[in-house]
């Protein structure tokens, strides 16, 4: 049986056409035949209208009570929030729908109006006074290593007046709007310098610092090649970095004399770390000249001492290497340069082989004249005290001006001055013009050997 349900308007209405159709057929199969008479055709024709009348009222009838049912039926089959129009139209687009039934993820207009309606929107105006940040400048400076940066000028933030609305949303702040600003102080832009030079960077090295020279090179007037020599530098010596006009040149100070030399002769102790005990070397050895002063001390320390005295190729038997220790502590304790002392002695006793030295422990043939040098000469202990007492001589009476405080608080009798030089002891210690000049030599030669 077929469900009511699912029957429409269309359907019952064909159902009851087709009753109404089979009663209709069933009267007629009912009435009784008649003769035909040709008198009587009013009266058949009035009968058969009269019949006609019935047979309409019967069928009204008919209607009348099948609407009722359908009425009834469709109360009870359809639900009520079900309409006709929504029957037919469902039935015409049910493709459509299926397409839209197909979106799981559709909008809920009710429950976007819902949310938006229970949101608490404030909108508010605000005045504040606010900071204007600064800005950075950066400007290259080629007087400063690749990379390094220094700061010139500070940066101060600046003051403005803003007016604004602020939003807010369910007490959340959303955005701002700007109306006005009005600046009060103006922001002071900080400034930095950013180094390029790559020759500062390879060195370490600032304008101001010390620098040395890596090969000996000369000072120049000018930043040109044939500019005129100004000063020559020795190698591992010192200079002051003044100015960089370039990449290839820079100027420099070398006792207190100015002047331009080439970057390439110069180095440092970042990149060349044994340079500054070499240049502690090689500022002793400029200052050894034949008229170097002798009353004060070398400079050297005790492994200088035993550097020096240690191997010397004439020193055959080892009496100068063996008391390299005399030397410099006569000089640390009477203010004499050691080496001086030194070259004395090794002149005097032919590296300690002649036989005063030998046999006296007299390496300055201390005493003697040239009529009995041997018979007149002092005899030592040991060479340490020959070393000590010609040390003392020396100081008290051809070294020092007199009234000089020396040692033991003692002062220079000067009986024999005329200065502190080698040539100036010449002139009253030995009786050969040309001892000053001998002597050097081996000065030069004990004080190369730091080389």
């Amino acid at each position: 049986m077929e469900n009511k349900d699912n029957r429409n308007l269309s359907d019952v209405f064909k159902e009851l056409q087709q009753i109404q159709q089979a009663q209709v057929t069933a009267n007629k199969n009912k009435r009784p035949k008649k003769p035909k008479k040709e008198k009587s055709n009013f009266i058949f024709s009035f009968h058969r209208n009269q019949n006609s009348y019935k047979s309409s009222d019967l069928k009204l009838s008919h209607i009348i009570i099948g609407c009722t049912f359908l009425i009834v039926g469709l109360a009870v089959c359809f639900p009520k929030n079900t309409s006709f129009t929504q029957s037919y139209a469902k039935e015409e687009t049910i493709e459509e729908i299926s397409e839209y039934e197909l979106n799981r993820h559709r909008l809920n207009i009710q429950n976007i109006i819902s949310e938006n309606a229970d949101m608490d929107r404030v909108k508010e105006q605000i005045t504040e006074e606010r900071d204007i940040e600064f800005i950075t400048e950066y400007n290259n400076n080629p007087t400063l290593p690749k990379s390094e940066e220094i700061i010139k000028q500070e940066g101060t933030n600046g003051k403005e007046n803003v007016t604004a609305i602020r939003t807010y949303e369910n007490g959340n702040f959303v955005e701002e709007t700007i109306l006005n600003k009005e600046t009060l102080v103006e922001p002071i832009s900080k400034v930095v310098d950013v180094g390029t030079s790559e020759f500062l960077a390879k060195h370490k090295v600032h304008i101001g610092d010390t620098m040395y020279l890596s090969k000996t090179d000369n000072l120049k007037e000018s930043t040109e090649d044939t500019a005129k020599d100004v000063a020559e530098v020795k190698q591992s010596l010192d200079v002051k970095l003044l100015e960089l006009p370039s990449e290839e040149w820079c100027k420099v100070s070398f006792d207190s004399i100015e002047g331009y030399i080439k970057t390439s002769s110069l180095t440092s102790s970042y990149t060349t770390p044994t340079i500054i005990e070499k240049n502690r070397i090689q500022r002793i050895l400029i200052k050894v000249n034949i008229d170097m002063e002798l009353n004060r001390t070398s400079g050297l320390t005790l492994n200088d001492y035993k550097k020096i005295f240690t191997n010397l190729p004439s020193d055959r038997n080892k009496i100068f290497e063996n008391n390299y220790n005399t030397f410099y502590n006569v000089e640390k304790k009477y203010n004499i340069n050691g080496i001086f002392l030194a070259s004395i002695a090794i002149h005097e006793s032919s590296w300690g082989t002649s036989q005063i030295a030998s046999e006296k422990k007299n390496l300055f043939g201390y005493g003697s004249y040239d009529a009995t040098p041997y018979e007149s000469s002092f005899d030592f202990d040991d060479y340490s005290e020959g070393i000590e007492t010609v040390a003392k001589s020396l100081v008290k009476y051809y070294l020092n001006p007199s009234g000089t405080k020396i040692y033991d608080g003692e002062t220079a009798a000067a009986w024999y001055y005329n200065g502190p030089t080698l040539k100036g002891v010449n002139t009253r210690y030995a009786s050969d013009k040309n001892w000053y000049e001998k002597v050097f030599t081996y000065m030069e030669t004990l004080y190369n050997r730091l080389k």
